[in-house]
Parts: structure tokens; C-alpha cells; sequence
């Protein structure tokens, strides 16, 4: 289902991007961005979304996260700090994708098993302290990014809502210029959530 959802987005981000022939080369980039995150998420669960694990796959994720927010100095229609904040949520989708691309879940295990055999107790319990340490700071950022991906994607799906939103309000009537927009980054962002929970 997650599969489906996600392919839906990249079609639609694909669609998009080629109808907007007047769109400059930032535009085309979050075009490019968006539609490359649709698709690996969509691959993602699957066997073939392991070769998309790795340090390379995280750097190239984390740069991506970096471009929303600074790319919203390119232009300044309006304030910088107003700019900067509706570049977040792609900004929050892409760090999340870094974060899952990060080395699978388990890998130091091998590790915890040579240590018991070889290495004194004292070594191996001070390992364990440290591993145990490091999954609770991995919660946490977890749990931080599925929450602010979660109230994107219900702030995203109710702002496309007009029984939500007054017709007179600037928010309802952009939201009403492209309701797909709004519907296809809540669902991008709820879907992206629930991976983000999944084990994997």
C-alpha cells in the first residue's frame, strides 16, 4: 500500500515538473528532489531498497536537506524567516530520508558476540552502555522527525479542505490553486512517518 502511495506521489511530482516549462532552475531542482524521494521510498520495503542503505545514499539525503532551507534566500518575495519556514517540511521529508538510509538496524551486533567472547567483562558491559545509549538518542530523533512529518501531513490534507477554511483566507485560496499539491505533500509526509516507525 505504502508502495502504491508512493508512486502515486512521484507520478504526480513527474507530471508536474514537466507541465512547468516556465519553472527555473530551483524549481526544477525540488522537482528532481521530490520525484527521486518518492521513488526510493517506494522501493524502499522491498528487497531492492537495501542498496539504497549506505553512507552515500545518507550524504546525498543530507545535502538535500540543506538545499531547502538555504535555497529559500534565492528569493525574497517575502520575509526570510517566512521563506526559510515553508521550505521546512521538505526539509523534514529529506532528513528523514537520510535517517533511514543511515546502516541498517543490527549491524554492530556481530560486534556485542566477538566482545563476550574475547574481551574482558568490564569492556563488554561499558559496549553495551554505549549501545544502549545510542538507541535511545536514535529514538529520539525518530520519534522527533515522525512528529513534525505528522503534523505536516494534517496540516497539509486539512489546508486543502475548503469545509476547513474560510473562502476569504490568503492560506484556503492558495491551497485551492492547486489542491493536488497540497493532498500529494500530506501524503508524502504521512507516508514518509509511518516508515520512519516501521522496522526496517
Amino acid at each position: 500500500m505504502l508502495t502504491l502511495l508512493f508512486v502515486i506521489v512521484a507520478l504526480h511530482v513527474l507530471r508536474r515538473g514537466v507541465r512547468s516549462p516556465g519553472a527555473d532552475g530551483r524549481d526544477r531542482v525540488d522537482h528532481l528532489l521530490h520525484f527521486a524521494m518518492a521513488a526510493a521510498m517506494a522501493i524502499m520495503p522491498w528487497s531492492l531498497g537495501r542498496s539504497l542503505t549506505g553512507r552515500t545514499t545518507m550524504l546525498l539525503c543530507a545535502a538535500a536537506t540543506l538545499w531547502f532551507p538555504l535555497t529559500a534566500l534565492y528569493r525574497r518575495t517575502t520575509g526570510r524567516v517566512a521563506a526559510i519556514a515553508g521550505r521546512l517540511p521538505s526539509a523534514a521529508g529529506m532528513a528523514a530520508m537520510a535517517w533511514m538510509s543511515r546502516m541498517p538496524h543490527g549491524g554492530a551486533a556481530p560486534a556485542h558476540e566477538t566482545l563476550a567472547g574475547g574481551v574482558p567483562v568490564a569492556h563488554h558491559t561499558a559496549a553495551q552502555g554505549a549501545a544502549a545509549s545510542g538507541s535511545m538518542t536514535a529514538d529520539l530523533v525518530t520519534a522527533a522527525l515522525t512528529l513534525c512529518l505528522l503534523g505536516y501531513a494534517v496540516r497539509s490534507l486539512l489546508r486543502s479542505m475548503p469545509t476547513l477554511r474560510t473562502a476569504a483566507g490568503t492560506a484556503h485560496r492558495a491551497a485551492a490553486a492547486d489542491p493536488y499539491g497540497h493532498v500529494r505533500d500530506g501524503a508524502m509526509a504521512l507516508g514518509t512517518a509511518v516508515m520512519l516507525v516501521l522496522p526496517h
